[in-house]
């Protein structure tokens, strides 16, 4: 039974906020119990609307006064459980600060609001030959302010980076109340790089309400390619050929069987062959000397490397088809089944052949459907299976084959997470790669920020397995105090 939350500071949220802006029946705040990770459900004692950085800071002072735990959520499109209120408390939704505050072409920056759309961004500079690199798949519908929290990433992630490496600046209402401004419009702010500690810290060090980027040049050229392959294996080895011939494509994205099936009988149908084993994304960008001879060569090895057809889009508009099927292949996954369990694990690139052809041996052991679509440049994978949550037995088969999954990736020397975060869907398996020491570390950082705990609780860091009781009692008191369990 979620905690609710008392009379008397609904009544105070609704006089910084306004009456509309507070949800605190159970129909009104149960469309927040998950984010797209549906497997973790827990239903907030209330959720605030907020409007701009003066409401969140005032909202959270509020809170933190009263030791009520707390949660940012932009648009609520995570898959790891990470804007999830698990044990009640309020969810500060920032959605509606979306507006983009300063553009700045000489200087390449941009001044936003967390709650903006992503490619919101992109679509206003376009214009001017510019936009926003960072290009999650949920890029349609996932917050600027939510890409900073998970340190997001996307197919273009390869050639240009994550998140962290194309921000300048954060404004941030720390868990007191407290607003802060962290590095600027410079390249490289004087003092210690707090900015690189909160990008990636998942909302628990503080909640972002106003992001500096940095934007980027269109390219002069891109050539988008799709390689078609009679095995996935063969698939994988070309990719890590391509990398080691020296060529750095703006992304390289791997599609198996059943994704290229399930997108082709969508909405989102882009022309991929239904007999392929799998099919390799390929888009190369940069100055248009020398981007022809570079698409041959991608050509020439996919084909040494068992591709039986290498097609190039003619134009911008077979390009974005190929890109849309791509990005919508979740959306496609969302009609075979009612959920979807998605893994983000990161593994060495030469050790993709064998690391899929495991992957779908565990999903035959258990008897579980499993689908691949993912960053295969920098081996960024996400394994998908699909499931319905409603089958008890069906969903421990699930959550068994996810965590074999997991565990052998980090045993070929993987890491348990890409850019999905770890959230409480992977909170388990951080002693895998951390020790106590480790997570001890992370948690003495954490707690300079977010001392209560009343940011976030119960994700990230598996606070019962780091070893410092001492240290951790109060925590822990807190802990009890809000009905956390063991994990």
């Amino acid at each position: 039974m979620t905690p609710r939350i008392p009379e008397n500071i609904i009544e105070q949220l609704r006089q910084i906020v306004g009456s509309d802006d507070v949800l605190a029946e159970f129909d009104e705040v149960l469309p927040f119990e998950c984010d797209a990770m549906t497997s973790h459900k827990h239903v907030p004692g209330a959720v605030v609307i907020v409007s701009n950085t003066e409401e969140v800071s005032q909202v959270v002072r509020l809170l933190s006064q009263n030791s009520i735990p707390f949660v940012a959520r932009g648009a609520g499109t995570g898959l790891s459980g990470g804007a999830v209120a698990l044990h009640g408390g309020v969810i500060i939704e920032m959605a509606r600060m979306n507006r983009i505050l300063e553009i700045d072409y000489a200087n390449q920056l941009a001044v936003v609001e967390s709650g903006l759309v992503n490619i919101r961004l992109s679509q206003a500079v376009a214009s001017e030959g510019y936009y926003y690199a960072p290009d999650p798949s949920s890029q349609t519908a996932c917050t600027i302010g939510g890409n900073v929290a998970e340190n997001s990433g996307g197919p273009h992630c390869l050639k240009y980076g994550m998140t962290t490496n194309h921000i300048l600046g954060l404004e941030v209402v720390l868990p007191n109340g407290e607003i802060v401004n962290l590095g600027g419009g410079l390249p490289d702010a004087p003092g210690y790089d707090l900015l690189g500690v909160f990008v990636g810290s998942e909302g628990t060090f503080g909640i972002v309400t106003k992001v500096t980027v940095r934007l980027t040049r269109l390219p002069q050229a891109v050539k988008t390619m799709l390689a078609e392959f009679t095995s996935v294996v063969d698939a994988s080895r070309a990719v890590s050929a391509i990398i080691a011939a020296g060529i750095l494509p703006a992304a390289i994205e791997l599609m198996d069987n059943v994704t290229i099936r399930v997108v082709e009988e969508s909405v989102y149908a882009a022309g991929y062959p239904k007999d392929a084993a799998a099919v390799l994304l390929i888009e190369l960008d940069g100055l248009e000397a020398g981007i022809d001879r570079q698409v041959e060569r991608v050509g020439e090895i996919c084909r040494a490397n068992g591709s039986r057809n290498v097609r190039l889009a003619k134009d911008a508009t077979e390009r974005a088809r190929l890109w849309a099927g791509r990005k919508g292949v979740f959306g496609a996954l969302g009609r075979i089944s009612p959920d979807l369990m998605v893994q983000d694990a990161v593994i060495p690139r030469t050790r993709l052949p064998e690391v899929l052809d495991q992957v779908y041996k565990i999903g035959e052991k258990y008897k579980v459907k499993v689908s691949n679509v993912f960053h295969a440049g920098d081996g960024n994978l996400h394994p998908n299976i699909s499931y319905d949550g409603r089958d008890r037995e069906q969903t421990e088969r699930v959550k068994a084959a996810s965590a074999e999954i997991m565990e052998l990736c980090v045993k070929i020397g993987g890491s348990i997470t890409g850019e999905h975060g770890v959230g409480v869907d992977k909170i388990d398996y951080m002693p895998l790669i951390f020790s106590d020491t480790d997570l001890t570390a992370m948690l003495k950082v954490r707690s300079c920020f977010n001392p209560d705990g009343l940011l976030n609780p119960g994700k990230v860091i598996p606070v019962r397995k780091c070893g410092m009781d001492k240290p951790l009692s109060e925590l822990r008191k807190l802990e009890e105090k809000l009905g956390i369990l063991p994990i």
